[in-house]
């Protein structure tokens, strides 16, 4: 009997040893996954300074974001070195652009541009409105730190616009939507369904949202009028296309 468990022992760690080889050999076996982006070298842009800023125009800045616009499209993003572009930006900004647009968590402005940081000013608010603290950001941006485009950027499928078709009433949500209220009503031309179920009217006033707040930051802010009409800016609108990612820029 004593002999029998002996052998029955030897047997268990003949085999346990068996599998613990077996099992370091299949480990090493097994490939290693490579990063794929190892071997990407990242982008360390240079950060504008202020005279280089002064040479660009407003022209050639929407024509950096439409670029950028397309390689984000295509996939194509830029590989930057944030960290590094932290550092060389610790002392100074002079960034092309400011862009206002919705709080929507699915529109990342930098990316949507490929750009990075330093490059452009970023304001947000549900439904993309001017206010009297935005104005002022964005007196600053351009008048201040140089900026030589006001871009308002709103989107199909806005939260906000809906809401304030379906006449919402809860805590403050109901104070901010009267800032989108007029975008309904100039909309009421529309000629379909009239309602926040309805995706192409809901589009048409966003639309009319963007243009409207162009208006105002003209009509509310003569600092940054003089700077349109001396042609030292534009301002102009846009609507993001949450299926494809294009930046559809008015004229």
């Amino acid at each position: 009997m004593k002999r029998n468990l002996e052998q029955l022992g030897v047997l268990f760690l003949t085999l346990m040893m068996f599998s613990c080889a077996n099992q370091n050999q299949t480990t090493e076996k097994e490939p290693v996954n490579e990063n794929p982006y190892a071997n990407i070298e990242p982008l360390v842009e240079k950060i504008l300074t202020a005279e280089e800023q002064a040479q660009l125009t407003p022209d050639a800045v929407i024509q950096s974001l439409k670029e950028g616009n397309q390689r984000f499209i295509n996939n194509d993003l830029t590989a930057r070195d944030h960290a590094e572009q932290v550092r060389k930006s610790t002392h100074g900004q002079f960034p092309k652009a400011v862009v206002l647009s919705c709080l929507d968590s699915r529109i990342p402005v930098e990316d949507v541009f490929d750009k990075g940081i330093g490059d452009i000013f970023v304001a947000r608010v549900a439904g993309n409105f001017i206010n009297e603290d935005i104005l002022g950001s964005m007196e600053f941006g351009c008048k201040v730190a140089g900026s030589k485009i006001i871009m308002i950027m709103g989107h199909e499928s806005c939260g906000a616009v809906k809401a304030a078709i379906d006449n919402v009433e809860m805590g403050n949500i109901t104070s901010m939507l009267t800032k989108i209220k007029p975008a309904v009503e100039k909309s009421q031309d529309f000629e379909g369904n009239k309602t926040s179920k309805n995706s192409e009217f809901v589009s048409h006033v966003a639309a009319n949202n963007v243009k409207l707040n162009i208006e105002a930051i003209r009509e509310r802010s003569p600092i940054l009028k003089a700077m349109e009409d001396n042609k030292e800016i534009k301002i102009i609108g846009a609507k993001y296309d949450m299926d494809s990612g294009l930046v559809t820029f008015f004229d």
